[in-house]
């Protein structure tokens, strides 16, 4: 390597000085972004309470036997110690492989699987068409995009309980099937009505997000694409496979990752549609509350086994997706 000398000074030019330490890193990072250290100081605290503590702490109770039984608690005056002890991975092997596993963990975590899988592409599908629908230019357009806004805007609770006075027995849409001599099913009852119903009611909730957010997308794309593709003798299909499609690729890998990641943790659809009367309509998360909460005793243990699993799946699927993108990008650049 080339060393100069600078003649005034006598100092070396071209030797690499020595690398700060990490401590002094530290420092000097702090002394120079304190102010950003300041601001998301709260934020950190906040998230720590909320969700780090809750996290550890419910990581740790996975590997005890704890329930409501044995934990610790206050009756009138008299406080009760806990007298739970540390098991190991027994909840998880006995979750995963134990005699019970498939009508406890397996049949639920199926249905989840085709649960999200069904909601997720109902929403992306029917939310494309209206957002391809509200993209022209048609008169009334601003009062059908606050119409099919609203589904959204209503509170989750609200919309559920609506559609469950209105799939009741005496309902108003099987009033309406039984006035028209059709079958009235056991919306409430029977099990294949009951997920049918919790798919419908859910798709109603999560379509508009979906349709808000490609419309969105719909109006980022080049005008000229499309006039570029006209002169070239595309029709619509191809305009839409070859233009639209491409054009919304960085707006559906996120919209469709989040209604994965929420439709996949979707308690109020399930629980204020059915509570603890649908076993075989619950989703894992809703199945993980009804352990912790909707029996006696009181599996916490069990409960936050279920809770840490649901968060190792969503990563994986997450950590999946992401590699399977960037895959598809650098074979698009190439």
């Amino acid at each position: 390597m080339t060393v100069a000398i600078d003649r005034a000074t006598g100092e070396r030019r071209g030797d690499r000085g020595r690398r700060p330490g990490r401590i002094e890193r530290l420092k000097h990072s702090y002394q120079k972004y304190w102010y950003a250290y300041a601001m998301i100081t709260p934020v950190v605290v906040v998230l720590g309470v909320l969700v780090l503590y809750p996290l550890v702490r419910g990581l740790y109770l996975t590997l005890t036997d704890a329930n409501s039984l044995n934990s610790a608690r206050t009756i009138g005056v008299n406080h009760i110690d806990a007298t739970y002890e540390f098991i190991g991975f027994d909840n998880y092997a006995d979750i995963l492989w134990g005699p019970t596993s498939y009508d406890r963990f397996w049949s639920h975590f199926i249905w989840t699987i085709v649960w999200t899988a069904l909601c997720v592409t109902l929403h992306y599908v029917i939310g494309l068409g209206l957002a391809l629908l509200l993209n022209q230019k048609l008169r009334g357009r601003t009062f059908y995009r606050l119409l099919l806004v609203l589904p959204w805007a209503v509170p989750t609770f609200v919309t559920v309980f609506g559609w469950r006075f209105m799939l009741a027995d005496g309902g108003i849409i099987n009033s309406v099937l039984e006035s028209l001599h059709l079958p009235t099913p056991l919306w409430l009852e029977d099990t294949f009505w009951q997920r049918f119903a919790a798919i419908m009611v859910n798709t109603w909730c999560g379509v508009p997000f979906m349709m808000v957010s490609l419309l969105g997308g719909l109006q980022s794309i080049d005008a000229t694409l499309y006039e570029a593709s006209e002169m070239d003798g595309a029709n619509a299909w191809q305009r839409f496979r070859h233009v639209t499609l491409p054009g919304l690729r960085s707006v559906s890998s996120t919209v469709v990752l989040l209604g994965v990641i929420w439709t996949f943790n979707q308690f109020a659809v399930i629980f204020l549609l059915f509570g603890n009367t649908a076993p075989d309509a619950q989703i894992l998360v809703t199945w993980a509350y009804y352990l912790g909460f909707g029996q006696q005793p009181r599996d916490f243990a069990q409960s936050a086994a279920y809770g840490i699993l649901l968060l190792t799946i969503l990563i994986v699927f997450t950590s999946f997706y992401r590699r399977w993108l960037n895959r598809n990008d650098q074979q698009l650049a190439i």
